[in-house]
């Protein structure tokens, strides 16, 4: 099957704002994503249910104040959602070397949009609820966490940020969560959440993921989000924070 790569030079209006994400309900178990107070730069995050079983989804970290983002965001956005149902939408698809192709999109949207480079590191996920697979690209973004019975996988970058490089080759990964297992990706304002001299850090976010033991993925995010603003001993307004998981319960 031939896959061609758009790339028009996105139309954004002005005042356009991106649309709001609708997280969609999968059947052996839940996905959430759960943002923390007003949005004050370019993180965001999006779903895509491009077929009964197959769920895309993205947490993204554009460079730079909302104000001088949102450009950007708006035209990342429509590209994830329109590529995304197109590259995802089938029965003979793999998940893995289509995330390839939808990261060269939208690579090279990031670069039209802003006019040049422009960093956006970012998670992009496949999640197959059929067989519980999530095929996954994270370019350059704090990694992602997994956790399987009795330990954590982490899912480290696997290609770099979208908007550095316009024939930067990324590459994916798999892996499969069973009953029980939870994935968890945040994004940086909960790393670099401080208090005094301190952050937060990954391995605080390891930490609660594997005592937790949530059995939804909106308790997870929650929950994190809590404890975060508990290290803080203030509202985490200092950046955008936001957690997004994937719980297989069946």
């Amino acid at each position: 099957m031939s896959i061609v790569l758009n790339e028009e030079k996105p139309v954004i209006l002005p005042w356009q704002d991106p649309l709001q994400a609708k997280v969609p309900e999968i059947r052996n178990g839940c996905m959430s994503a759960v943002y923390y107070g007003q949005r004050r730069s370019g993180d965001f995050y999006d779903f895509v249910h491009a077929a009964a079983d197959r769920v895309l989804f993205g947490l993204f970290d554009v460079a730079g104040d909302l104000q001088q983002a949102r450009t950007i965001v708006v035209a990342l956005q429509q590209k994830f959602r329109g590529s995304g149902a197109r590259l995802f939408t089938g029965e003979d698809v793999n998940e893995a070397e289509r995330l390839v192709l939808l990261w060269i999109e939208l690579n090279k949207i990031v670069m039209s949009a802003a006019g040049g480079v422009h960093s956006c590191p970012a998670f992009l996920g496949c999640y197959n609820d059929e067989i519980g697979v999530l095929a996954y690209v994270n370019a350059g973004h704090t990694p992602g966490l997994v956790r399987e019975s009795g330990r954590m996988r982490e899912l480290a970058a696997t290609a770099l940020p979208l908007g550095l490089f316009s024939h930067s080759v990324p590459d994916s990964s798999v892996v499969a969560l069973v009953p029980g297992n939870a994935f968890l990706v945040v994004s940086k304002g909960i790393t670099d959440a401080k208090h005094r001299d301190e952050e937060y850090g990954l391995g605080r976010v390891r930490d609660y993921l594997f005592e937790a033991q949530f059995e939804t993925a909106h308790e997870t995010c929650v929950g994190l989000l809590s404890r975060v603003q508990q290290f803080m001993c203030t509202a985490p307004t200092h950046n955008d924070v936001t957690a997004l998981s994937v719980v297989r319960t069946a």
